[in-house]
């Protein structure tokens, strides 16, 4: 079975930076797009970035352009995400996903396309 772990999480002030990480494992895992979403109380997941099973494309959210950076380490079975410049507004639980499907930009960007989801760690960024 998949497992994935978000890790990295924690209480900042604006303009601070965060890297969180995501531990994943699986038979197949390597052939897998990851992508990061995050929740806040009462809201769907939104989405942040995605990144192609080799690591060769991304896909961010509109909200987080220019100031997050999603990269897999050099085994691949791990990602990060990269916060820079954080605001309150990003303040939710982030999750870490693993979709099995082909790399498809567009796909990247719906929580439906994800088959295997971590258990979320918090990021609270003060005013």
């Amino acid at each position: 079975q998949v497992q994935v772990t978000e890790s990295g999480g924690g209480l900042v002030q604006h303009g601070d930076s965060l890297k969180l990480s995501c531990a994943a494992s699986g038979r197949s895992i390597l052939s897998y797009d990851m992508g990061w979403f995050r929740q806040t109380p009462g809201k769907e997941h939104e989405f942040v970035a995605s990144i192609s099973y080799n690591g060769a494309f991304t896909v961010y959210g509109d909200s987080v352009k220019g100031r997050f950076i999603i990269s897999r380490g050099a085994t691949r079975n791990t990602v990060y995400l990269q916060m820079y410049r954080l605001k309150p507004e990003d303040t939710a639980t982030y999750y870490c996903a693993a979709k099995t499907t082909a790399w498809v930009p567009e796909q990247s960007t719906r929580q439906s396309m994800y088959d295997y989801w971590g258990q979320g760690t918090q990021v609270t960024v003060s005013a």
